[in-house]
């Protein structure tokens, strides 16, 4: 099983995992600047980028985690965007004693929105998996476009993220699948508690995939974690707000 990474830099080990349908190149606003605080570990996700998939292996929580485990330093900080702070969050969970700290970035414990709780519709999650078979481009399009929707530089940010992803190979489409399945299905509200290490969570304010009211909403479930949210931003404030976006991480690991 081969997952591909990049290390970067010196210091303590700090793991950055993007989200559904990219890859690790979403991180270039900033993994100089980390890299200069860390020694960064890039990867791409099973599945996506220039990691394979498992041929016959189940798309789970739960398999995920336990594949990237086995690539990973034995002690780290986990840093995740968007499904990747769903599978950072599993992963602080699962190995308490190798994670160090959890940062999500527009991410949520439970991405569906249901009666109570903000979140994706479910119409919306049903979309994207039906217009993937076949069309894995205009579909990552559509979704760029909604991430970036509210984003006082939107054209500007797609046209960018659309780069990234078309700069490595195509997500292999049951990765694809299985991911939009872990976003409808997946809800660690009840584990957050759970979460002995240092927990930041991230958000951008106008970001339409992650509601800013789950900020709030998570607060409840996971009392000792630490908040913040992006002005002016939407599905990925490490992109459009960068330099607020470091300062706070800054912050964060030298407290």
């Amino acid at each position: 099983m081969s997952i591909w990474s990049q290390s970067l830099g010196t210091g303590s080990d700090l793991v950055v995992l993007h989200g559904w349908g990219l890859n690790s190149h979403v991180w270039q606003p900033v993994q100089q600047q980390l890299a200069q605080q860390h020694r960064l570990h890039l990867i791409d996700l099973p599945g996506y980028g220039e990691s394979a998939w498992p041929q016959g292996l189940p798309v789970s929580l739960d398999n995920c985690v336990d594949i990237l485990l086995a690539h990973l330093p034995d002690r780290f900080h986990v840093l995740g965007w968007s499904l990747g702070g769903l599978m950072a969050t599993r992963m602080a969970l699962v190995a308490p004693q190798r994670v160090q700290s959890l940062v999500t970035v527009a991410s949520s414990p439970k991405f569906q929105a249901s009666a109570e709780w903000p979140g994706m519709d479910s119409q919306i999650l049903a979309n994207f998996a039906e217009q993937l078979n076949g069309q894995y481009r205009k579909t990552i399009e559509r979704f760029l476009a909604i991430q970036a929707m509210g984003s006082p530089t939107a054209r500007a940010q797609v046209k960018q993220m659309k780069s990234w992803v078309l700069s490595k190979p195509e997500p292999n489409i049951e990765a694809l699948k299985g991911g939009l399945a872990l976003l409808a299905q997946v809800d660690l509200r009840e584990q957050l508690a759970q979460i002995q290490q240092p927990f930041l969570r991230m958000y951008g304010k106008l970001d339409s995939l992650v509601p800013v009211a789950v900020a709030d909403a998570v607060a409840d479930y996971a009392p000792m974690s630490q908040q913040w949210i992006a002005q002016g931003c939407a599905h990925a404030p490490f992109v459009s707000a960068t330099e607020a976006f470091l300062q706070r991480l800054q912050q964060f690991y030298h407290t």
